[in-house]
């Protein structure tokens, strides 16, 4: 039996995948200034014209492949125990990035701060996120509180995939979370003025 052929609108989607694959991986390995077209459509194993036709410019190729989905869930208000599970919440958001990043995440990660696309693009990403937070604690200064924990996330996150500092790379998940409990209690808790 021959084999069947695909439709053009299918092929296409897979060559998009294709690109944005090699795009995702390279932009994580190398950041955005050091990526070429020509490099990720090699990866992609398609004509550097074919990347421009698809995406237009290294900057929208960039912006399509850190498309990121946020990990932190809606929260349940900080009344009674809800702090508790918000912490909770917090910390298993981490030990998913202290593990295996999506490779968008981590080409965002590499190049927001040298690239303002990317730097736009994490912002927007942690603006989202601050926002989920801000509703789940009590206080005047709730934003702050809801910044501060967003900026420890990050740091430990950029301590652990991109310094690889080994103070952290060969520390379990847990022991990180339980030591950050409190202080991430501390900033989920009632306002202490």
């Amino acid at each position: 039996m021959g084999e069947k052929v695909l439709p053009r609108a299918e092929r296409r989607r897979r060559t998009e995948g294709r690109i944005l694959g090699a795009a995702r991986a390279l932009f994580a390995e190398v950041g955005y200034e050091r990526a070429t077209i020509r490099a990720i459509a090699r990866s992609a194993e398609v004509d550097p014209a074919l990347v421009m036709q698809y995406f237009g410019s290294k900057q929208e190729l960039f912006q399509q492949s850190v498309r990121v989905v946020t990990a932190l869930e809606p929260g349940t208000g900080a009344d009674g125990g809800a702090e508790d599970d918000l912490v909770e919440r917090l910390l298993g958001t981490l030990g998913v990035k202290l593990g295996e990043m999506p490779q968008g995440s981590l080409a965002m990660m590499r190049s927001m701060l040298t690239h303002p696309e990317a730097a736009a693009s994490a912002r927007q990403v942690l603006g989202a996120q601050i926002d989920r937070l801000t509703e789940s604690i009590h206080g005047e200064d709730a934003r702050l509180r809801a910044a501060l924990i967003m900026t420890v996330m990050v740091g430990v996150t950029v301590g652990n995939q991109l310094l690889e500092l080994d103070e952290l790379r060969g520390v379990p998940p847990e022991e990180i979370a339980r030591l950050l409990r409190p202080s991430l209690r501390a900033l989920t808790g009632p306002d202490v003025s």
